[in-house]
């Protein structure tokens, strides 16, 4: 009977662990809507989290998010914090040195918004004042391309970029426009609109895993085309946006 113990409590273990392993630790920053925020309740929604747990349940693990400020989301998943991230990242050439990213799933641009009436000419900027999230393409864009013609000013999140341009200290901000597009559906956005065309319209947007975890990004992408193939994403899509975002 002490045997049967011993090898029934050795059993659960190695159960236990097998369950532990079932679990796949997504992370994201929490402060980017449409596809990532924090609701009033506390609890963490978006686009891009609506996926990711789509992604778990067609490949029947549980899914626990993690939450980190943007500046430190790469970081975090190399210290192992987290085991993905699904974050609206955009699949950079620099990025690709640090991580692997699996297949894209969902594309992205980049656009302008200012103030209605403000008239303003995207090849007539000089001397503005303009705002983006640090570390995102938009503040890359602007760094390579626009340093020395606009006042640059880079902010640790997208909302506070928005808050300045409210308040009249931006002229324009550059950002995504999906989520450009989110923030002028809302109450503080109804006074701002686009100006000038959609650029970057190469950007696609990955999931990103450590260096050579590919079983797991192989995992993800066949649960990605299962999910497109199914029709969940699209019912996700339609939730956020009037048009296929992929």
């Amino acid at each position: 009977m002490k045997k049967f113990a011993i090898l029934m409590t050795a059993a659960l273990l190695v159960s236990g662990q097998a369950m532990a392993a079932e679990k796949i630790r997504m992370g994201t920053e929490g402060a980017y809507p449409p596809f990532n925020q924090i609701d009033p309740s506390g609890k963490l929604i978006g686009f891009d989290v609506e996926i990711g747990n789509a992604l778990c349940k067609q490949m029947k693990v549980e899914c626990e998010w993690v939450t980190q400020d943007w500046d430190g989301i790469i970081p975090g998943l190399l210290a192992k914090k987290y085991d993905t991230i699904i974050a609206s990242m955009s699949m950079t050439d620099e990025r690709k040195q640090a991580v692997d990213f699996t297949d894209r799933y969902y594309s992205n641009s980049l656009r302008y918004i200012a103030k209605k009436g403000s008239n303003l000419d995207v090849k007539d900027l000089k001397g503005k004042t303009v705002g983006a999230q640090r570390a995102t393409i938009a503040a890359i864009y602007l760094e390579d391309n626009m340093k020395g013609v606009v006042d640059i000013k880079v902010y640790d999140t997208q909302e506070n970029a928005y808050i300045d341009l409210a308040a009249g200290r931006l002229d324009a901000v550059l950002g995504d426009m999906l989520v450009n597009y989110e923030w002028l559906q809302s109450d503080a956005g109804k006074a701002f609109d686009f100006f000038g065309e959609a650029f970057n319209r190469s950007d696609e947007i990955g999931i990103a895993v450590r260096k050579g975890e590919d079983k797991l990004r192989q995992q993800m992408n066949a649960a990605l085309k299962a999910i497109r193939d199914d029709g969940t994403y699209a019912k996700i899509n339609a939730k956020y946006f009037p048009f296929d975002i992929y």
